[in-house]
């Protein structure tokens, strides 16, 4: 994770202003992410990795965020792997970073088993297909990469070629179509699951704001990276003399991913038909949303605020308008400002 990022400076000049906001979260993101290597050196067994998610793999951490992480093992159960969970949770304990939320899906060991082999049917359940697509869209590993990034190969290599739909298609548009459904699937999991969560005392307004800003920002930047052969790939050879060939489908897909959320979001608004305007309020209205949640008292404030109270509260008005922005924008580039993203929506992202 880099600090500076080349394709959001670009998007600054185009939009012709500065995203302050989004750039010191991208700069804590990255001094934290060497503070939590120091701290967790020599805590990952040779058969894991400590994964990071949320907000810190995003790029977008501030002081108020906590440190979602799992130690994900790819190998036999061990009782050695509890043992460092353990560790790891006292470490960060001490050296008082925000603990996991009670809302997240990961347990502090996570076996890559179900990840891999439960894809569809009875068995992939809720949970474990947020799991899944949270490793492909917002995870970083803290110290040994090996198993993360073994994980996340063999995940996208399930859903590669298991679509058969995408190898021996005689179609020109080449798009992920089984991946594509999952990451659907998660996003509407997700917004039906905000409103189990409702009954819960408090954060009501904090969740709300953060499902209209980052989970929705997260969604785009999956069907982003599965239109990605599309948009950006022209130039590359896919077919062999069997077919698309799925090892470099899944190589370009796994560079993809590597980038944020938000960097894949810049390169979408950098394209010469999406205006000045839209890139503008993509990224102006994310950075006010950045800026509300890196404020403790903003933040506290709408997690404090009580439901009643929410159409008399200047803040929640404040950060509803920059959801509403948001989506103006959204809507510019999936439907009317780039007719080919809108061709991929309409024939992909719908039925």
């Amino acid at each position: 994770m880099e600090a500076k990022s080349e394709v959001i400076q670009r998007l600054e000049a185009k939009a012709d202003r500065a995203f302050p906001n989004v750039l010191a979260a991208r700069d804590l993101s990255a001094r934290t992410l060497e503070q939590l290597r120091e701290l967790l050196r020599g805590q990952d067994p040779e058969d894991a990795s400590i994964v990071v998610f949320g907000s810190f793999a995003r790029g977008e951490y501030t002081p108020g965020s906590d440190i979602d992480w799992t130690l994900l093992v790819d190998g036999r159960a061990d009782r050695g792997h509890f043992d460092k969970a353990v560790a790891i949770t006292r470490i960060l304990d001490e050296a008082k970073f925000q603990p996991p939320s009670p809302f997240g899906v990961f347990d502090n060991v996570s076996f890559s088993h179900p990840l891999l082999h439960l894809i569809g049917g009875h068995d992939d359940t809720n949970r474990n297909t947020t799991q899944r697509i949270l490793l492909l869209l917002e995870s970083i590993a803290i110290g040994q990469r090996e198993a993360l990034d073994r994980v996340v190969d063999l995940v996208l290599h399930r859903y590669v070629s298991d679509d058969r739909g995408l190898l021996f298609s005689k179609r020109s548009r080449l798009v992920p179509r089984v991946l594509l459904n999952d990451i659907i699937r998660y996003w509407r999991t997700i917004t039906v699951d905000f409103v189990n969560k409702q009954g819960f005392k408090g954060g009501w307004a904090l969740r709300n704001v953060k499902l209209r800003m980052s989970r929705k920002l997260l969604f785009a930047s999956g069907m982003l990276a599965c239109f990605s052969l599309e948009l950006f790939g022209k130039g590359e050879v896919w077919r062999g003399e069997g077919g698309v060939d799925p090892a470099r489908v899944v190589r370009y897909l796994r560079e993809r991913l590597r980038l944020s959320p938000l960097e894949q979001m810049c390169e979408v608004l950098l394209r010469p038909t999406i205006s000045v305007e839209t890139a503008q309020k993509v990224m102006a209205s994310y950075d006010a949303f950045m800026g509300i949640v890196a404020d403790e008292d903003k933040r506290r404030h709408l997690s404090e605020l009580p439901f009643e109270a929410f159409n008399q509260d200047a803040l929640w008005r404040e950060a509803t308008s920059s959801t509403y922005t948001f989506q103006e924008g959204l809507d510019q580039v999936f439907f009317l400002e780039d007719e080919e993203i809108a061709g991929l929506v309409r024939q992909f992202g719908v039925f």
